[in-house]
């Protein structure tokens, strides 16, 4: 089985597939989809959902998961709030079997795990040891996308 975790930025979205056999996860990918500047709008939106969509196909991926935007931040972009829409609307469209939503909190609680043990493991202090090829992720959207994935799980 194949799961997806996507962390999403106002102008690209990183996402990681990660491969599952019984209690074996190893990451398959760890790659960005850098939307073109020149789109307007709702080009890039109607983008992003095509690359979603041909990843869950290309990977035949069972269960998906997205960091989506803490409701509390100060710097709420709206855009991202946008794009997370439109790769919820394309899970929910797909063939995958379920899908997870999750601020870091959610994610935590389904790893189990303190809020602040999931953050020392994003910053790259800690590695997530039940996850091979962690060193793959080098900076901290790749680490959240494959802990969402693994929360996805759960």
């Amino acid at each position: 089985m194949k799961v997806l975790g996507i962390r999403v930025e106002p102008k690209k979205t990183t996402f990681v597939v990660i491969n599952c056999e019984e209690d074996d996860f190893t990451i398959i990918n760890n790659e960005c989809i850098k939307v073109p500047a020149a789109l307007d709008f709702p080009e890039k939106l109607k983008y992003i959902r095509s690359c979603v969509l041909d990843i869950l196909r290309e990977y035949n991926i069972s269960i998906s998961g997205i960091r989506i935007a803490e409701s509390n931040s100060q710097n709420l972009d709206v855009t991202r709030l946008h794009i997370e829409g439109v790769i919820q609307e394309a899970f929910a469209s797909s063939s995958v079997d379920r899908y997870f939503t999750g601020r870091k909190t959610s994610i935590a609680a389904r790893l189990g795990m303190k809020p602040k043990q999931l953050d020392l493991i994003i910053k790259g202090n800690n590695n997530y040891e039940l996850l091979d090829n962690w060193e793959l992720l080098t900076n901290n959207n790749a680490r959240e996308a494959a802990l969402v994935a693994m929360g996805a799980l759960s």
